[in-house]
């Protein structure tokens, strides 16, 4: 019987800690990156550029499922050039339901985004809000999420898809523009000044690694109802982001140097995402709250800082 489970975008962020989480479990792993990344030994690591059908073919032998995390776009990085969605994103992903038309067999794993897909609300925004994404990385994710919907409907293929909110934690490395918790933890540590877009009232929901980690163990475990289910995944509490750079002066015990700059175009003024169909339908529950992953990040940081 297919037992391995492949994994791309494994030497990034979510792809290292989902790695660790399966091997861990006893799991048969390939992992797949752009880039050379440490894994545990007994995983089967690939490392190269994978943008054709057939490089997929060979790595989907004995698969029961296929985790796809790859992707090299954030909002910022593809303001003002939707070609580079195209490159960064979708490509790939094309490449690979392209092989899997052969394999409708293998449960494939999507990780999608919540906070660049859904509108502003006047409430949190379940998965029956329609998406209006705002950045050209917002719509290559809706525009994934519909390639794998015709593929699951087409060849009566198996998908979940994943969609987040800003997952944090140890080992999250900060990009220009993205990742505002390690960037601002590393400003601190420099005391160098943090860029910050707009007043500082935008609202996110923050969502620790094992927490979502734990939400994709469940969903690799547990069989489709249907051809292809969306569930969100978020901590349930938005908070600003000059409360949370308040926090993170807390945690770090010093002052963060702050700028304020323009709002950009490609950011929403407010991120609130209702998990509740992820936490009825996998028994899932966020356990770690904003404080106690912050330290926690916090204590990572300051522990491997160069």
């Amino acid at each position: 019987m297919p037992d391995r489970i492949l994994v791309t975008g494994a030497g990034g962020f979510i792809g290292k800690h989902l790695v660790t989480a399966l091997a861990s479990r006893g799991a048969r792993v390939v992992a797949a990156s752009r880039h050379s990344f440490d894994a545990p030994t007994e995983v089967e690591r690939i490392v190269g550029e994978l943008r054709e059908p057939r490089d997929f073919v060979p790595l989907l032998a004995d698969c029961r499922g296929v985790v796809h995390l790859a992707s090299s776009s954030t909002p910022g990085s593809s303001a003002g050039n939707p070609l580079a969605e195209l490159d960064a994103n979708l490509h790939t992903t094309l490449a690979l339901l392209h092989a899997l038309q052969a394999r409708p067999d293998i449960h494939l794993l999507y990780v999608s985004s919540g906070g660049n897909l859904y509108p502003p609300q006047a409430r949190a925004a379940g998965e029956s809000v329609p998406t209006m994404p705002r950045s050209y990385h917002g719509a290559g994710k809706a525009a994934a999420e519909q390639f794998i919907m015709a593929w699951c409907a087409q060849y009566g293929a198996r998908a979940t898809i994943l969609r987040p909110s800003n997952v944090y934690g140890p080992g999250q490395e900060e990009r220009r523009g993205f990742a505002v918790i390690p960037t601002a933890m590393r400003c601190l540590l420099r005391g160098e000044t943090l860029t910050i877009w707009g007043d500082g009232s935008a609202l996110r929901d923050y969502l620790y690694i094992d927490d979502f980690i734990a939400l994709c163990l469940a969903a690799l475990d547990c069989r489709n109802d249907s051809e292809c289910e969306v569930f969100n995944a978020s901590s349930g509490h938005s908070i600003a982001l000059n409360a949370l750079l308040a926090m993170i002066e807390t945690v770090g015990g010093h002052t963060l140097h702050r700028a304020y700059a323009a709002p950009r175009a490609v950011d929403v003024p407010s991120v609130d995402i209702d998990s509740g169909t992820a936490r009825r339908r996998f028994a899932w529950a966020p356990t770690v709250d904003l404080r106690d992953g912050l330290s926690r990040t916090w204590a990572w940081l300051t522990a491997h800082a160069q």
